[in-house]
């Protein structure tokens, strides 16, 4: 199988192939939902589909699977929430606003998937799709009442990590609500975020782990007791399967949105610095990617093959993505530009420049 590359943007999703008849060694192979924003995708290994979401705004989110690698797609079940109780009429409503996450259960769990959605909630599908339910138990629980919107009006679950040895462990990064874990399949959950410093929040909240914004939770496959978070307010790296955090520095900045870790070698990680909150913008106007091999005690600044300062490109949270043997890495920019490694990030080759503005950007494992 020709290594893909699934790129999902503001106006439809774009699959690059690998080819020698490339310059570049990427051509686009094919297009889908041309004109339609494609928040996530996913491609299931265990039974080779793809899955699609779709936020079209005034139409709603819409879900699409193909089984025969996107030659033919079939529309499927989007999550719905159930009926808002009297009692809770008083929050806001309890609508579907974006897919912004999309995960397979484990190898061991057969068409099990995961979703996180805008509002907050996490649903379940059993069925590659045909339906999903609500995760309740993390619904209900009465600390959602204090997550709040990051980047968005209302809270989201962007990140969802499944635990290699154990599918019945998931870990959750949310907007605003910290990183959750359920070691049951999703029956019980529990807040981690000891070490985490929100500075936005009032002095005797900061260290609250409810309201946390993590903006992207990655998992290590090698060890997966190991934790990356690009959070709101910094850098932080778990040992100890999220139990306790460690604050890292930085430069030029440890502000940013998306984070990768090498599936082979736990303390190497890469992220894509921005100045702050107010001034989401590369430092200087310099575009670059940074990347840790020591588990974070110190950070290189990767810009070979990257562009020139002034360069304002932002890699949001889903527009980095490394392959299984994390020598290969992936970059889509806000501009629609798109940029591959070959070499960890040590050099980077320009794909596109013309793409729509880029939402998420992931390897397809043969």
């Amino acid at each position: 199988m020709a290594q893909k590359l699934l790129v999902g943007t503001r106006k439809g999703l774009f699959v690059l192939q690998k080819t020698s008849g490339s310059p570049s060694g990427w051509a686009i192979d094919s297009t889908h939902f041309l004109g339609d924003p494609v928040s996530m995708a996913l491609h299931d290994t265990r039974d080779n589909s793809l899955h699609v979401a779709l936020n079209l705004g005034h139409f709603g989110v819409k879900m699409r699977r193909s089984r025969d690698g996107g030659n033919t797609w079939d529309e499927t079940a989007v999550p719905a929430y159930p009926p808002q109780p009297e009692d809770k009429k008083d929050e806001k409503p309890w609508t579907l606003q974006q897919v912004w996450s999309l995960e397979t259960g484990g190898a061991d769990r057969p068409g099990l998937l995961w979703a996180g959605t805008i509002p907050g909630g996490l649903f379940r599908s059993t069925d590659g799709g045909d339906s999903w339910e609500l995760i309740r138990s993390l619904w209900d629980r009465p600390e959602r009442s204090e997550w709040f919107g990051g980047g968005y009006d209302r809270p989201g679950i962007h990140s969802i990590c499944v635990d290699p040895r154990n599918s019945d462990h998931i870990s959750l990064g949310i907007s605003c609500g910290g990183v959750w874990q359920s070691r049951d399949a999703g029956a019980n959950w529990q807040a981690f975020g000891t070490g985490m410093i929100a500075d936005y929040m009032p002095e005797g909240r900061q260290e609250d782990p409810n309201i946390q914004d993590p903006h992207r939770l990655v998992q290590n496959s090698a060890n997966p007791d190991v934790f990356w978070v690009q959070h709101h307010c910094g850098i932080y790296r778990s040992t100890d399967n999220t139990a306790s955090w460690q604050g890292l520095f930085a430069q030029p900045s440890a502000f940013g949105f998306a984070v990768a870790t090498h599936p082979l070698d736990p303390n190497t990680a890469w992220f894509a610095p921005a100045v702050k909150d107010a001034l989401r913008v590369p430092v200087d106007g310099r575009f670059v990617v940074t990347r840790t091999r020591d588990g974070g005690q110190t950070f290189e600044t990767l810009h070979r093959g990257l562009p020139n300062e002034p360069a304002y490109d932002l890699i949001y949270r889903h527009g980095m993505d490394v392959d299984s043997s994390g020598e290969q890495l992936a970059i889509g920019s806000t501009t629609g530009g798109l940029w591959i490694s070959e070499n960890s990030g040590d050099a980077w080759q320009p794909i596109s420049a013309h793409l729509p503005p880029i939402y998420c950007v992931r390897f397809m494992s043969a």
